[in-house]
Formats: C-alpha cells, structure tokens, sequence
C-alpha cells in the first residue's frame, strides 16, 4: 500500500464526514455545485484506479456519492422530482 493512498483516503474520510450535517440540515448547496463536485471527484477516484489505489477509489467513489445525494436533495427540495 502507497502511502499516498492512505492520505488520499484520510482526506476523502474527513471531508465525508464534515458533509454530514449538510446531508442530514435543510439548506443544500447548490444543484450545479453538487453535480459539478460530484462528477469531478467520480473522473478523479478513476484515475486513481489507473494508478492502483484502490483504498483511494473507494473513499473517493463514497465522497462524490454523498455530493451526489446532496444533488439529489437539492433537486428534490426544488420539486423538480417527484418520489413515490
């Protein structure tokens, strides 16, 4: 295991859990900020794949879906989707 992937990882971890009271509180981000965000760091735990950091994928892969669900949130707070 690199030591750049733990970092890597470490980092991912701390960012995951500071989103949580943004995941759990009312107010959203922006749509186009979680889905630009979102989408970034999916291309990045991606090249870390091409890079075998697989502990970095992961966590990587788990922070852009947290921002993925804010995306979600935000468009459902719109009314822009419909849940049944």
């Amino acid at each position: 295991m690199l030591w750049q992937d733990i970092v890597l990882t470490i980092g991912s971890w701390i960012f995951i859990v500071a989103l949580i009271p943004t995941l759990r509180g009312k107010e959203k981000p922006q749509l186009s900020t979680s889905i630009v965000t979102g989408t970034v760091l999916l291309v990045y735990a991606f090249v870390y794949a091409t890079l075998g950091l697989w502990i970095s994928v992961i966590s990587t892969s788990a922070l852009a879906l947290a921002w993925l669900v804010l995306a979600v949130q935000k468009w459902k707070k719109m009314g822009n989707l419909e849940w049944k």
